[in-house]
């Protein structure tokens, strides 16, 4: 890698950092009732897609930092058990980017041994929805296991922390990355035809047919 491709890898991933700390920022204080509706994870799953599980975990890690500054976080959660909180922040937005990032290479290593260019498109795409509706589901599934073991005095049993988080945030945040997952697709394939942003991925499979192909160019002209 070029120093010019270094340079704009960093700025790819700043960019995708400072995303990252502006929405969760905003989750931290704006409310709907009990529901806090963040947009974080969103950017998160495109850096795990574009640059690698690395720095998926490392925008999960980030995020995590930014939660840990939430009135809430600090009010109740770190009253109880600050160690464990830190941990459980950190590590389950961290750890889902980094399983995002993974499986999407899985995908996209299938998606390499294709001939077929629409077999080639139909599995990076999926490969990209499946990265970004996994990182919510992670994200979920690790506060649930570490709140049922250090955060017992907080929501009862197992399946008060289950019915706490399953009815407010992880339906919400499920549903926002279900729903951006197809304009995620979308702006990958754009994004890596047109720029080099030092991806750490390779998308040099990753086309649009010929009839996105020659629509692009009609309008470029």
């Amino acid at each position: 890698m070029t120093n010019s491709q270094k340079i704009k890898k960093l700025v790819g991933i700043a960019t995708l950092t400072a995303l990252v700390v502006g929405l969760q920022f905003l989750s931290n204080y704006v409310t709907f009732g009990s529901i806090s509706i963040t947009l974080a994870l969103i950017p998160i799953a495109m850096g795990a897609i574009l640059y690698g599980p690395l720095v998926g975990f490392f925008l999960g890690a980030v995020m995590g930092g930014i939660v840990l500054t939430a009135p809430s976080t600090q009010t109740v959660f770190m009253s109880v058990n600050l160690p464990a909180t830190i941990i459980l922040c950190i590590l389950k937005t961290g750890l889902a980017g980094l399983v995002s990032g993974l499986l999407f290479k899985l995908f996209a290593y299938l998606a390499k041994n294709k001939e077929n260019k629409k077999t080639k498109n139909a599995f990076f795409a999926a490969g990209i929805i499946v990265a970004a509706l996994v990182v919510p589901v992670i994200n979920t599934g690790l506060f649930i296991l570490g709140a049922s073991i250090f955060f017992t005095s907080i929501f009862g049993n197992f399946v008060g922390v289950i019915n706490a988080v399953i009815t407010t945030n992880f339906l919400v945040e499920f549903l926002v990355s279900a729903v951006l997952s197809p304009a995620l697709v979308t702006l990958v394939r754009v994004l890596t035809k047109q720029y080099n942003l030092g991806f750490g991925n390779d998308f040099s499979e990753f086309t649009l047919d010929d009839t996105e192909e020659l629509e692009e160019v009609t309008v470029s002209a």
